[in-house]
This record gives structure tokens, sequence and C-alpha cells, in this order.
């Protein structure tokens, strides 16, 4: 496996794995499944996304989002990690938040932040390896089927480039 920059020629692979993440109902409130226009919408010029593939196929995704509007916050970003299914456990997501944490870097961030449910041991397990630490729990964040879910707020500072 590998991780590279992602393109607009990926959405139809990053959609696969971001339907899968919706339908499995433990990583995203979301509850449409995307299409591949809708991903690629996501790359903006301005927001980092990498794949992670394997023997040419996407394994796995993670990508950059603006996290509020205002002005003062254009150097922070909200992160997302998906895996397939079939390679969940094997370091693809790893692979995966690594190249987007160094492209983010690049890019000028200075902060990624994610929301993560409380019970997803394994996404909390892989930012805790790499050095997001655990802000905070917002309690009855959404619903999702109809039941309130909470969320654990992570957050990664990244070196300034002054």
């Amino acid at each position: 496996m590998h991780a590279r920059h992602a393109s607009p020629e990926d959405a139809g692979q990053i959609v696969r794995i971001y339907n899968q993440g919706i339908a499995d109902r433990t990583a995203t409130f979301e509850t449409r499944p995307r299409r591949e226009s809708d991903i690629r919408a996501w790359f903006d010029g301005m927001h980092p996304i990498v794949a992670v593939e394997n023997e040419s196929v996407v394994v796995a995704f993670a990508a950059t989002f603006p996290y509020r509007p205002r002005a003062c916050y254009a150097g922070i970003a909200e992160a997302s990690v998906y895996v397939d299914r079939a390679f969940r456990g094997r370091g693809a997501g790893k692979l995966a938040l690594q190249a987007l944490i160094a492209a983010a870097e690049s890019a000028g961030f200075w902060k990624l932040v994610s929301r993560i449910f409380v019970e997803n041991a394994a996404s909390r397990r892989l930012v805790a390896s790499l050095s997001f630490r655990e802000v905070g729990i917002y309690e009855k964040h959404a619903q999702l089927d109809g039941v309130w879910r909470d969320v654990v707020i992570v957050e990664r500072l990244l070196p300034l480039k002054c």
C-alpha cells in the first residue's frame, strides 16, 4: 500500500468507500449515499485529500474540509479518514492520516480537528497514535437513525511556518 495525493479522477473509488462508511453507521452522521459528483466538489484546491492505493485500487482516503467560514479560522481544517471494509485494521487508515497530516502542514494549516463517535475505539486509537489529543465530548451532538450520539472532539496542532 502507498499513499498519494488524490485527484478528482479518484472520486468513483472514494465515493464507494465513503458510502460504506455511511451504511455502517460507525463514523458519520450522514445517511444519504453520495454520488461521484459530490466527491468531485471536495477538490477545491485548498483542502488536501489523499488516497491510499493497494494494487492500483483506492482502499482508503483522508480529506480535509473547511472548519468555519470566519477568516481567523482559515488555518484550521476538519479531517476525516475512511477505509474500505476489506482493509480495516491493516494500516491503511494510519497511512492515509499520516499523509493527510503532512499534506495539511504543507498547505499551511496549523491545526486539524475532528469528531469521533465515542464508541469508535479503532478511530480513537488511530488518532491517538498520531498525536491527536482528545479535547472533550460533545454530548447529544446529533441524532443518527433517531438515536442521540455523543462524539469525542480531537485536535492535532501542526508546526507553524513563519
